[in-house]
């Protein structure tokens, strides 16, 4: 029998500029690379090494990382 593994899609995203704190849904269809602070209006991105900012400034990491499966990659 297969284990189905529970993905959290809640993250709360810290920004460390000015550490609003905002409570956000993860898209599972894409990594999102760039979030808009609701705070202070800061652009943030993911830290080197990272795939996404929910993995760099969030509680939970990002659906792939939660399934241990390769997030997307970015060009850039």
């Amino acid at each position: 029998m297969a284990t189905i593994a529970k993905v959290i899609l809640q993250s709360v995203i810290t920004c460390p500029r000015c550490h609003h704190e905002q409570q956000e849904t993860m898209p599972t269809n894409a990594c999102q690379w760039y979030y808009d602070c609701k705070g202070c209006g800061a652009l943030l991105k993911p830290k080197p090494g990272d795939c996404c900012v929910f993995c760099s400034y969030g509680t939970v990491a990002c659906p792939p990382m939660q399934l241990d499966e390769r997030c997307c990659v970015r060009n850039s």
